[in-house]
């Protein structure tokens, strides 16, 4: 029996390690690169055709919409490259000065072609052109051994269908949920044990922190829209790509008032010290509160990252349940904050800006708000497809295709309300 354990969690380790960007994306590079340069050998004249299988591996990359996007780009680069060699090896040829001439027009006219990144790889393809005997050979060469390495490339990631990244970008989601739990669960406590000074002014350190957390998880994110995209194994792939947008930017604003909150928690610690920012009964209301928001936050990660499932509605009744739980604890935060406000008026400011604070995040995590912030997002994107690819719209129409996300769009948004 623990053979049998053992053998399923090595078997789950191998599967795991099968789906890592690093993994996928080195195996599928090697794999592009090497086919480029076989088939580069019996069509270029060039004894070895290196541009392509240097073409396939920069063309090559994790999601199919990324490998279009670079391979157009990048063979724009290099015939741009080439025939401005051709140009300057007919009309002056190599010299120092018309090197430093080429090396301009290339980066000018690379900003012009729109190759975005690769505009280094224009004055890259014209300097290696220009700078050989032959120019023509070469040239036509180069061209051909960057057509080979794009269309390989290209070639590799329809075949070789490339992952879908919305797991992990979940998973991204949320661990930045449970970090924001964690924070909520010590500042509750410290705010019901009298805190610190020095400890608010961690906990407020740590709040700012999550700044680069939100980085790291909006990387994830975009890697998964784009894994979304133009893939034929994905269904209502914008709705996917606006569930989780919208889930981050709900996720966003809550860390950025937690920031706000940790910063009116220190202010309170600074201004009553040596005593305790609020009283016992308040202290404990305070703490209650932020672990009900706490767990709800968590809950609201689940149910953007489990879409249409039925642990989402699971997940958006437990959700709903936490925040009318949280409401009616804040409720009577707002009583005891008013009765300390009568007794000390002086100091009202700061509590009031607590209570408003913990307001916006169960605001923002609303279930009736969440489905007005996705039905105006799926409007913004839909207008904008239509007003950047109206004939493809129009065939979308007759097909059938629009009706059918609207469809899942109104039952999607008729769970939450």
């Amino acid at each position: 029996m623990r053979e049998v354990r053992e053998w399923t969690a090595q078997a789950g380790r191998i599967v795991r390690k099968r789906r890592d960007p690093v993994v996928v994306q080195t195996l599928r590079s090697a794999t592009a690169a090497t086919i480029a340069y076989v088939i580069a050998l019996r069509l270029s004249p060039e004894a070895a055709p290196l541009t392509a299988p240097l073409t396939a591996l920069l063309v090559v990359q994790v999601t199919l919409y990324a490998t279009l996007t670079n391979g157009f780009r990048r063979v724009n680069a290099v015939v741009t490259g080439v025939l401005l060699a051709i140009a300057f090896s007919l009309l002056v040829g190599l010299t120092w000065w018309s090197l430093a001439l080429l090396l301009v027009a290339s980066l000018a006219v690379g900003r012009l072609v729109r190759v975005e990144e690769y505009v280094p790889e224009v004055a890259i393809s014209a300097m290696l052109v220009l700078g050989v005997t032959s120019v023509g050979d070469t040239a036509w060469a180069r061209v051909v051994e960057t057509l080979i390495g794009a269309v390989v490339g290209l070639a590799c990631n329809l075949l070789l269908a490339p992952p879908v990244w919305v797991e992990e970008a979940g998973e991204s989601i949320g661990d930045l949920a449970r970090r924001l739990r964690q924070l909520m669960l010590r500042m509750g406590e410290e705010a019901a044990g009298g805190t610190p000074v020095e400890r608010a002014e961690k906990q407020l350190h740590e709040a700012r922190r999550l700044d680069h957390d939100i980085v790291e998880v909006d990387a994830a994110l975009r890697q998964a829209e784009d894994s979304l995209r133009l893939n034929p194994r994905v269904q209502d792939s914008v709705l996917h790509r606006v569930v989780l947008r919208t889930g981050l930017d709900t996720l966003e604003i809550c860390t950025v008032v937690l920031r706000v909150l940790a910063r009116s928690l220190t202010d309170l610690a600074k201004g009553r010290e040596p005593e305790p920012p609020f009283e016992a009964e308040t202290g404990a209301a305070l703490e209650q509160l932020l672990s009900e928001i706490a767990d709800a936050v968590v809950s609201f990660a689940v149910l953007v990252t489990t879409h249409l499932s039925t642990s989402a509605e699971s997940a958006e009744e437990r959700l709903a349940a936490e925040l009318r739980t949280a409401a009616g604890t804040r409720d009577k935060l707002a009583l005891l904050l008013r009765e300390e406000a009568e007794r000390a008026p002086g100091h009202w400011q700061l509590p009031g800006a607590v209570l408003t604070e913990v307001n916006r995040i169960l605001d923002e995590l609303d279930t009736e708000h969440r489905t007005r912030r996705l039905f105006e997002e799926l409007d913004r994107v839909s207008r904008e497809q239509r007003a950047r690819m109206p004939r493809l719209t129009r065939l979308r129409e007759r097909l059938g295709v629009t009706e059918q996300m609207w469809r899942n769009r109104a039952g999607f948004g008729g769970r939450s309300r």
